[in-house]
């Protein structure tokens, strides 16, 4: 098994050559321009690479490009194994990369929540809360409630009820 630092410059060879040759070395139609490699993944014991693409086109572009990739696995294979002087040329998979469709999808989804946000913060302009802070006490527990934080503001102040300001009449000993 080779160490993963092997692995990885293999791999970023692999898509190096695999662009390069797209870009200038087939003369298939089906390719050309239309085809942009993403990423490339080797197996830890460097017998297969998985090369990741992107098609700029429909689903029949798609379908045409995936042909012709398998079509030229063979002539890119050669290229690979000239360029990476391994004992073993990695045999080559190409896999239709899932990315833009998942960044499609996610974009979609952002925009539904913006929408939704932007609906939400309309309606609640102007709104007014229902009742008060805490709608389930009684009328009652109000009132000891306000004369408790009124006789707890005047302990912190020093002046609680029957205390006085001077130290005259105190007994502390």
């Amino acid at each position: 098994m080779a160490d993963k630092a092997r692995a990885k410059r293999l791999a970023d060879l692999i898509r190096e050559v695999i662009a390069q040759k797209l870009q200038r070395g087939i003369k298939d139609p089906r390719l050309g321009t239309r085809v942009t490699i993403t990423d490339t993944r080797v197996t830890g014991d460097l017998r297969e690479a998985t090369v990741f693409y992107t098609v700029y086109g429909d689903e029949s572009d798609r379908e045409e490009v995936a042909a012709g990739l398998n079509s030229a696995k063979g002539m890119l294979r050669s290229a690979v194994g000239a360029a990476a002087g391994v004992k073993h040329t990695p045999s080559l998979e190409f896999v239709p990369d899932a990315l833009p469709e998942t960044a499609r999808t996610l974009e979609h989804l952002f925009d539904q929540a913006r929408e939704r946000d932007e609906e939400v913060r309309r309606t609640s302009a102007g709104a007014q809360y229902a009742g008060e802070a805490d709608p389930y006490r009684e009328e009652g527990e109000r009132a000891e409630d306000d004369a408790n934080a009124a006789d707890e503001a005047d302990a912190a102040d020093g002046a609680g009820p029957g205390s006085t300001d001077s130290t005259e009449g105190r007994t502390d000993r």
